[in-house]
């Protein structure tokens, strides 16, 4: 074994360490691998190891920029509100965890096999959220078993997880080779999908904790008072209170419906709206700043549309009126609040209490919270003012442009067909499909930006460059040759022993890394036994996502990690078990399909 490649496995193997005792960020441990490699080459002018170009070049990889471009894609969906469209209908109000489960995880398997699964686990995890507080179902019961959802999901289609994007990415770079098709890897990844989920049903109430139940959010003192409006012509109108989902909103109580100069108090569930009722609310600022999220709701006060700021540079803001603010003691309307702040008061918090009359007639009182609609710089013009107390802005709380929705879901559509119909490469398809939903106003290019999860790209970039020093230095072939003596050169065990390794690393490192590193290695073993390589390709692209026994093997398993309260040991006691349920059968499956 050269030099090289002794180096190379050296810097494998201190990059697995670092990684697992997590001496540092996975994006600062992998570049600075691929920096040792770099100086290496540069030192001695060696042929066998990747120079500045070479170990660069994984950033220009067509599966890394196909995952960035559907960070944009996902974006979009995002700001338009389209996922609660059809989610919170589809989730509705299940009585029991198993019940919950078979609602929920079907359809975010299904949405993942043609959304990228980490951002569509962002996504789910605020729903989810809201679920656990409205049915007081723990949502350690329901977050892991969602990461798990996403990631059988995303085993069947290639734009299912990054993973099958930059391994597909590797193939259509090495001669010989042909890409898989969009569905193709369904044959493996669809019986997964349906035997995780039936394992997840059955087993999962029993293998996770209760923790992180629902708190009662009716006693938060920081109470608002928000007046909101139904749409004329909006999906509300003519739906029951109950149907309409007004009913079990956490921590937030409908009051009143003020209709036509009248008040209906003490609301019943059966009451339906009607376009232009003025509905009253009483609860805490996460659920109001979700209230106004919801389609065919809109803000009771026209100051929103007079505001100069397009909506979406907006968001909402959180300002205590201090005794120097020269509105105290007036009224919203006669103090003229939008014209002196460019501002909106949506909702208005005194002490918990409720406050009565329209939200334009509330009298200003030192010490009052106000929840503001404004341009995201009002914290920044205000937060040092004499007029307010604590001026802060609210996450993620820009204006959902529900209007655009149907937009967005129609880009989506139009992607995946053109992809899979093989009209136009999953690249193209996604490049268009990014670009469209800027130009159409589904979500700003500042939007776009911040919904690409850099850190993740820059990991794929780093690995691929290690990978082709792997592969370069002689190290893949040698550790091929080895599990093929260790199989005794059948191709069944090669196959499993490739599995194992995959499923290993990638519980120890990352999925994306661990696709890299294992794929030059199974390209050799292939090449020296000489058989098709596909069940190979599909077990890594399977194996790499199958990450269930560790929090940070999978970047989506993470991401639950503390929103659902739980320990290492959840992973270890559910996702064991599931880890060698994968790896059996993708080892039984793919030389059925493909044949070797």
């Amino acid at each position: 074994m050269t030099w090289e490649a002794l180096l190379t496995i050296g810097v494998v193997a201190g990059v697995l360490v670092s990684l697992i005792r997590n001496v540092a960020s996975p994006a600062f441990i992998l570049l600075a691998a691929i920096g040792v490699i770099m100086t290496a080459q540069a030192l001695s002018g060696t042929d066998r190891l990747p120079g500045a170009d070479a170990a660069v070049a994984g950033f220009g990889n067509s599966g890394l920029i196909t995952v960035g471009l559907l960070f944009v894609v996902v974006a979009g969906l995002v700001h338009t509100g389209a996922l609660d469209r059809f989610a919170s209908p589809l989730l509705g109000q299940p009585r029991t965890v198993r019940g919950a489960q078979a609602r929920l995880l079907p359809l975010a398997c299904g949405l993942s096999g043609f959304l990228n699964n980490t951002p569509l686990v962002a996504m789910f995890i605020p729903v989810v959220k809201d679920l656990s507080k409205r049915t007081r179902i723990p949502a350690s019961k329901l977050l892991l078993p969602l990461s798990y959802a996403t990631i059988f999901g995303g085993t069947c289609t290639i734009i299912g997880t990054s993973t099958n994007l930059v391994v597909n990415g590797l193939v259509s770079k090495t001669p010989g080779l042909t890409p898989l098709g969009f569905f193709e890897i369904a044959w493996v990844g669809l019986p997964v999908a349906v035997v995780g989920l039936l394992y997840v049903l059955l087993v999962s109430d029993r293998l996770l904790p209760g923790r992180d139940a629902a708190i009662d959010l009716g006693e938060d003192p920081r109470r608002y008072t928000a007046e909101v409006r139904v749409a004329p012509g909006g999906p509300m109108v003519g739906k029951s209170i109950e149907k309409a989902g007004l009913r079990h909103l956490p921590g937030l109580f409908l009051a009143e419906i003020e209709r036509g100069g009248r008040i209906l108090p003490a609301v019943a569930p059966n009451e339906v709206l009607q376009a232009d009722d003025g509905l009253v609310f009483v609860g805490v600022v996460d659920s109001v700043t979700d209230l106004h999220r919801m389609p065919g709701i809109v803000p009771a006060t026209n100051q929103v549309f007079k505001l100069k700021a397009p909506r979406e540079q907006r968001c909402l803001v959180e300002a205590v009126v201090s005794p120097a603010c020269p509105l105290v003691g007036r009224s919203i309307r006669e103090g003229r609040f939008r014209d002196r702040y460019e501002a909106a008061v949506l909702a208005v918090g005194r002490g918990g209490d409720r406050l009565t009359g329209k939200l334009g007639d509330i009298v200003l009182q030192a010490g009052d919270t106000l929840l503001l609609e404004s341009h995201a710089s009002f914290p920044e013009r205000y937060g040092n003012s004499r007029h307010f107390y604590l001026v802060s802005s609210i996450d993620n709380s820009a204006p959902r442009r529900h209007e655009r929705a149907w937009v967005a879901i129609i880009i989506l559509v139009a992607m995946i067909a053109a992809a899979a119909s093989g009209v136009l490469t999953m690249l193209n398809a996604a490049l268009l499909a990014g670009g469209l939903m800027m130009l159409a106003g589904c979500c700003t290019g500042s939007e776009a930006q911040r919904g690409i999860e850099w850190p993740v790209l820059i990991v794929i970039g780093a690995a691929l460059g290690l990978g082709d020093a792997l592969d370069r230095s002689g190290a893949a072939s040698f550790i091929a040759e080895g599990l093929i003596g260790l199989a005794g050169g059948n191709p069944w065990l090669v196959l499993l022993i490739v599995v194992i390794v995959t499923s290993f690393f990638t519980e120890l490192i990352t999925n994306n890394a661990a696709a890299v590193l294992v794929f030059p290695i199974s390209l050799s073993a292939v090449e020296a036994m000489n058989v098709n390589p596909t069940p190979f390709i599909v077990a890594i692209m399977v194996a790499a996502s199958a990450s269930f026994a560790t929090p940070f093997g999978y970047q989506t398993n993470l991401m639950v990690y503390g929103p659902g309260g739980y320990r290492f040991a959840d992973y270890l006691r559910i996702g064991i078990p599931l880890n060698v349920l994968m790896m059996i059968l993708v080892t039984l499956l793919a030389p059925l399909v493909w044949g070797f």
